[in-house]
């Protein structure tokens, strides 16, 4: 007699996140979930194609309570392995007002929601930017972003200082996501589970697509040529970091970032002529 089934959930259905669903999904209940439902019934459609036992759920990450339905589904169905939180708006595309309310706000639902039902060898990875590796911030504003309930993030002082502007809602939204995660990773070693983000760079997807057309584009691609990459990474890098940090070679690896870049925020810190 089988016990129960392992469960994989992914949010976003865009390139990194049907490509994380591929990877992680063979084997085991994949739940997706998406604020497009037609989106979401492509993904869905596409993967159960492949032989996927995939199933899609309609939410809004910016809703906390879409989050905690969704928590408690993914409970429910069995063992709760794996959730990856690819879901996100760009700066390209979105208001500073949606960024802190998808980008920031919903991580943190995301991060309280599966907190609730994570049980030993649960693997939370919420997928966040190197654009967080360039926020210049105090330690007290850090502390703030890191453990304040999430009714009161939106308020904070250091949030409400982006205004209207996207780049630095993203940049302030993407760098919570590494404090968030860093600070709840207690809370999860107690319940011996594991949670971590990855930073991705310059990734071959429609965002990215609608960022190399922004005003900044231009420059974003000339830095992957003057650092060295001489290239977009793909989705299925980012799936076989994600893959590994909720597999079995990581156990010992909770509340950090890795960094997935090709060597562009490290080139923007050492190299980029001042």
């Amino acid at each position: 007699m089988s016990g129960p089934a392992d469960v994989v959930v992914v949010t976003g259905t865009g390139g990194m996140g049907t490509a994380v669903a591929r990877r992680l999904g063979s084997g085991r209940e994949l739940i997706l979930a998406d604020a497009s439902a037609d989106a979401l019934d492509r993904a869905v459609t596409a993967l159960q194609a492949e032989g996927y036992a995939a199933t899609g759920q309609v939410i809004d990450v910016a809703n906390r309570g879409d989050v905690e339905k969704l928590a408690r589904l993914a409970a429910g169905q069995g063992r709760l392995t794996a959730v990856v939180h690819t879901a996100g708006v760009s700066a390209a595309t979105a208001s500073a007002r949606k960024i802190i309310d998808v980008d920031l706000l919903g991580t943190v639902h995301v991060i309280d929601a599966f907190t609730a039902v994570a049980t030993r060898g649960t693997s939370l990875v919420c997928v966040s930017s190197m654009a967080g590796h360039y926020a210049s911030l105090g330690r007290e504003d850090e502390v703030a972003l890191a453990t304040a309930p999430v009714d009161s993030l939106a308020g904070l002082a250091v949030v409400t200082a982006v205004g209207d502007d996207p780049l630095a809602a993203y940049i302030l939204a993407k760098r919570a996501n590494h404090v968030r995660v860093q600070a709840a990773a207690l809370e999860w070693n107690r319940r011996g589970a594991r949670i971590n983000t990855v930073s991705p760079g310059v990734i071959a997807t429609a965002m990215s697509r609608a960022e190399a057309e922004s005003a900044t584009g231009a420059h974003m691609m000339r830095m992957l040529e003057d650092c060295g990459a001489g290239r977009t990474g793909t989705p299925g890098e980012i799936a076989e970091a994600v893959a590994f940090l909720t597999g079995p070679g990581s156990l010992y690896i909770t509340g950090t970032d890795l960094l997935v870049d090709g060597g562009q925020a490290a080139w923007i810190r050492w190299h980029r002529p001042r």
